[in-house]
């Protein structure tokens, strides 16, 4: 295994970041920690990269112990913090420079699993980080993460406010990276990128709730869903929350996910009591579940 996690739980000041999580990621993966913020992730990323001890429970990164062989993580590892932690008052090749001197090797050495990247940011290479666009920035952080040729990479919400067309070129680039036999552990709270990962764990305040591939969770998921649509959102919203045998509602892109707690759903009866609620332009149609349907019901 490239990553096992025993038991371990971690507070801050009384309050539980996490409690007793257990998981292991294959030589080769591409697993994801799939959760809101404030769920955890962070701070098991911080735990295996040997930044932050916890309280209980053992770890082991690339085949050492994150206590007792913490200098050897260290160099077999690839971090990319949440937020853009390079220097940014240096140019993007001068902090590439930096990385790779700081690990002992050379741009050149392991430019081959850089250079896709890599190609992308040259023309920019002159300039300073702080001035680079968000894309670009989290591909230099990507770079700055890789020039050691880490056997585990880990990256926390990489694209947590990069554009669409950016978010999409990352996951292709670790989509390549992981054919080169690099580990990769990615959090996200982004439930659509579930679904790009081989395997997932569902996290929620400080606990997993699932851990198994994406299709497997929604091949699993027992429940029928329908897409409800009517011109008032947000009332319409309310309304269900108060229709008698409503299981769950919450909203979903343009229309809004409702389960019934009856095993027969009669439609008519619902859109009877919408239209008494003054609602027009009722849509009802069975939908087909998705990762975040099954993260809200658990």
């Amino acid at each position: 295994m490239s990553i096992k996690v025993q038991n371990i739980s971690k507070s801050y000041n009384k309050i539980k970041a996490v409690e007793a999580i257990s998981f292991e990621v294959k030589e080769g993966e591409l697993f994801g920690l799939i959760g809101p913020d404030g769920a955890g992730k962070t701070t098991i990323f911080r735990i295996l990269t040997t930044l932050l001890l916890a309280n209980e429970g053992t770890a082991s990164v690339a085949g050492f112990d994150v206590v007792k062989e913490y200098k050897a993580i260290r160099n077999s590892v690839g971090y990319m913090p949440g937020k853009f932690s390079l220097y940014q008052d240096l140019t993007v090749e001068e902090n590439l420079k930096f990385f790779a001197t700081i690990f002992g090797t050379t741009i050149e050495e392991n430019f081959d699993l850089i250079k896709d990247i890599y190609i992308q940011i040259e023309p920019f290479k002159a300039r300073r980080a702080g001035a680079l666009s968000g894309g670009m920035k989290q591909k230099l952080a990507l770079c700055c993460a890789l020039i050691h040729k880490p056997k585990v990479l880990f990256l926390d919400e990489p694209t947590t406010g990069v554009d669409p067309v950016s978010r999409k070129e990352f996951w292709q680039m670790l989509k390549r990276l992981q054919q080169k036999g690099i580990t990769i552990l990615v959090s996200t709270p982004y439930m659509d990128e579930a679904a790009l990962c081989d395997r997932i764990a569902l996290i929620q305040k400080g606990s997993i709730l699932k851990i198994d591939s994406p299709e497997n969770i929604i091949k699993k998921y027992d429940k029928i869903i329908y897409d409800i649509k009517a011109k008032n959102k947000h009332q319409l919203i309310l309304d269900l929350k108060n229709y008698p045998s409503q299981y769950s509602v919450f909203a979903f892109g343009e229309c809004i996910h409702y389960i019934d707690k009856n095993s027969v759903f009669n439609s008519t009866d619902l859109q009877n009591y919408l239209l008494e609620k003054k609602h027009m332009e009722i849509e009802i149609s069975v939908s087909n579940p998705t990762i975040e349907d099954v993260f809200m019901d658990l």
